[in-house]
């Protein structure tokens, strides 16, 4: 349906008015001036200065034109926090929650923390009575879909976290993948390893897991490593990945986190295989179990906390200018552990 003329000159001004380019107290064109720019009739272009200053963004006074007023920023008072609560312990959630309530705390606004259940007995329209914003931890990119399609198209206040959800039109504030691929990759490759493999824990590859691979690939590409692991190369159990390694004569792995890289060392452990002296290991994610795992887990660094607390950042300046925010990225480091080691000169494997 064509939007009416009149909600588009208002539409622009607005904007222009959000975004600091009509400061307070500045004159706005005519509703002649208007109605020559946008080709319309002057009540037309009346119809707009009238809904502009029945939303308090201008006061017009008669004679002398139509002026910008000294916006009041609206102060959001509850805030909706959605993260896989039953996952906690993998999935570092802790961190990112105490980012995301470091920032609304000093705002003293209220954070509702809950997990996916929430959002199942509720609908769009209830959330948003209840709530002036989300941030929301998709545990895939289609659960909950319809959900926040209809939150969308409200223009209710979203931010996606740890993951971009491109079916809808919500800013996402994530770790930079990658980089963390690549880190990860080049690392091992520094250490001698040619024959460098990378460990799918499941037969579903989220987003987060195809960029941390397209990173992977990329390190292999820059210096001309042919070997690489294939999307579809998904070995689940103890058999089938020790055999996958040693066919291609495997000497280091990269996994898709760190609770498949520990659960990979404990299944190659089975087959006899000792870490790092058969095979070195790097993970993601730098959860609490792979600093205390034996070995300890060399590992990608996310910042939960950095991506919790940027996150809180953007939604509370989103409410309070009603400027929507651009997607984020938090930059990730690699964390050098004894999961790895340098592969021995003129030995290609080792098991």
């Amino acid at each position: 349906m064509t939007q009416p003329l009149y909600q588009k000159i208002k539409k622009d001004l607005k904007a222009k008015i959000l975004a600091g380019m009509m400061p307070p107290g500045s004159k706005l064109p005519t509703e002649k001036a208007l109605s020559a720019d946008y080709h319309v009739s002057r009540i037309t272009a009346k119809r707009a200065l009238t809904d502009l200053e029945q939303e308090g963004f201008i006061t017009r006074i008669q004679g002398s034109g139509s002026f910008v007023n000294e916006l009041k920023q609206k102060q959001p008072q509850r805030i909706l926090l959605v993260l896989p609560l039953e996952e906690s312990t993998e999935l570092s959630v802790a961190p990112l929650s105490e980012g995301v309530m470091a920032v609304f705390q000093a705002e003293k606004i209220d954070v509702f923390l809950t997990n996916y259940d929430f959002l199942t007995e509720r609908s769009a329209t209830a959330i948003m009575a209840e709530f002036d914003g989300l941030l929301y931890y998709p545990r895939d990119e289609e659960a909950h879909l319809d959900l926040l399609l209809s939150l969308a198209a409200q223009n209710f206040a979203t931010i996606i976290l740890d993951k971009k959800v491109h079916d809808l039109p919500f800013p996402a504030v994530t770790a930079d993948n990658e980089r963390g691929g690549y880190l990860a990759t080049n690392y091992l490759i520094q250490l001698g390893h040619k024959k460098i493999g990378y460990y799918f824990g499941s037969k579903h590859h989220p987003q987060s897991t195809r960029q941390r691979y397209f990173g992977y690939l990329r390190a292999l590409a820059e210096i001309n490593i042919p070997f690489h692991s294939h999307l579809e190369d998904t070995y689940l159990n103890a058999s089938d990945l020790s055999r996958y390694l040693l066919q291609n004569e495997v000497t280091a792995l990269v996994c898709e986190n760190d609770l498949f890289a520990l659960g990979a060392i404990q299944q190659l452990r089975q087959q006899n295989w000792q870490i790092p002296a058969n095979l070195a290991v790097v993970g993601f994610d730098d959860t609490q179990a792979a600093r205390f795992f034996d070995p300890a887990l060399t590992t990608i660094l996310q910042d939960f906390k950095m991506i919790g607390t940027t996150a809180a950042q953007l939604l509370l300046k989103w409410l309070q200018t009603g400027i929507k925010p651009v997607d984020k990225q938090i930059s990730v480091k690699l964390i050098k552990r004894s999961s790895t080691k340098p592969l021995k000169k003129g030995v290609a494997y080792e098991n």
